[in-house]
């Protein structure tokens, strides 16, 4: 789970947290391992440095990679895609994958960061599902391979709220009605991107007339807004407030209360997020990096990482092989028309600047 979402860039949640979230259930877990079972008496044959998201990883799947291939696992995480490039930028050579969100895939592509694996041509790279090609720098997976997704939606207390609801007018109506609160995320892209999705805007928008319209919709709901945070699956959960923005991660609580407790995608369009696994130019190990590549495109490698978490996977195959409560999920795996709603955020260069001025006129507002 990720930690320590910078407010200017389009990265998401806190580590220990959100839509990284662990478990969906030690049985189904379990089954999922038998499945999966690891080779046995393959001889060592060197290491593999991995550098993720905080519990973005099943540690069964690296497991598995080591008894398959004899290759060591060692694993250091980070909290932001901005401390991931500031350690690459600093010097750090010893790191040999990564997993950095699509627009800080393209980035560093920018800055010459990612080696060409070649992974496409591998045979499984079939399992991929080339919707998830997102990245603009590598859109046919030529240096990465698509890793996990999820959406950003609404994590709603129905017992509260005494409904289901369908998307953000009708959490706006609703709570206004009852005399509710609901949190946003502490997060200036994703705000904003609701404000922009409910006036039919792009949320990678740069324009001054278009993000102060979606500022103003987001100071009209403040009255009816407890709090700018990440913590909003605790507060939902006990009733503190009616709803949070949230990431998919929250299923889990959901699958725990699901008669207290929602997940939805709004009606009215929602943002998403993608990681892709790339490998670093001065990886110390790129053969082993490869292996690791070509081992994570197996459906059933795919399927036991999903199994112990609530995100989606890009492998087409492995969605089948995931335990039923995520397999039939909608919230997890939509159907296409909904996928078609999201947006995913890019790289803005230099206007980021002007969401930072908007921002704050959206923070500072009384």
């Amino acid at each position: 789970m990720r930690q320590g979402t910078q407010a200017n860039t389009g990265t998401r949640q806190p580590a220990g947290l959100l839509r990284r979230l662990r478990a969906a259930g030690t049985v189904a877990l379990l089954a999922v391992a038998a499945a999966v079972a690891p080779a046995s008496d393959v001889l060592a044959d060197g290491e593999l440095n991995v550098y993720n998201w905080g519990e973005y990883i099943n540690p069964e799947v690296l497991k598995k990679f080591e008894a398959d291939t004899g290759i060591k696992v060692n694993l250091d995480t980070y909290s932001s895609n901005e401390e991931l490039l500031a350690k690459v930028q600093a010097g750090a050579t010893g790191y040999d994958i990564i997993f950095p969100s699509v627009h800080m895939h393209d980035i560093m592509a920018k800055l010459d960061l990612l080696e060409k694996t070649d992974i496409n041509q591998y045979e499984g790279f079939k399992n991929i599902d080339p919707q998830f090609l997102r990245s603009k720098s590598d859109p046919k997976g030529e240096y990465c391979l698509p890793y996990a997704w999820g959406s950003v939606g609404i994590v709603y207390n129905r017992d509260v709220l005494g409904k289901d609801i369908t998307g953000w007018r009708d959490l706006i109506e609703t709570v206004k009605a009852k005399n509710l609160k609901f949190n946003l995320l502490d997060d200036m892209r994703e705000v904003l991107g609701v404000g922009l999705i409910l006036n039919g805007k792009s949320v990678n928008s740069t324009d001054p007339e278009e993000l102060n319209q979606a500022a103003q919709t987001i100071i009209e709901m403040k009255p009816y807004v407890a709090a700018f945070t990440y913590e909003s699956r605790p507060m939902v959960e006990a009733g503190d407030v009616a709803a949070g923005h949230f990431f998919v991660g929250a299923m889990i609580d959901v699958f725990r209360e699901p008669k207290k407790l929602g997940y939805i995608i709004p009606e009215e369009g929602a943002t998403m997020y993608q990681e892709d696994i790339c490998v670093l130019k001065t990886a110390p190990n790129k053969a082993n990096a490869k292996k690791f590549l070509e081992f994570y495109t197996q459906p059933e490698v795919a399927a036991l990482n999903i199994a112990q978490q609530t995100n989606g996977t890009p492998n087409a195959p492995a969605r089948q092989l995931t335990p039923d409560h995520i397999k039939n999920s909608k919230e997890i795996n939509p159907p296409q028309e909904v996928m078609d709603k999201l947006q995913i955020f890019v790289d803005l260069g230099n206007d980021i600047r002007k969401l930072d001025r908007v921002w704050t006129t959206v923070k500072t507002a009384q």
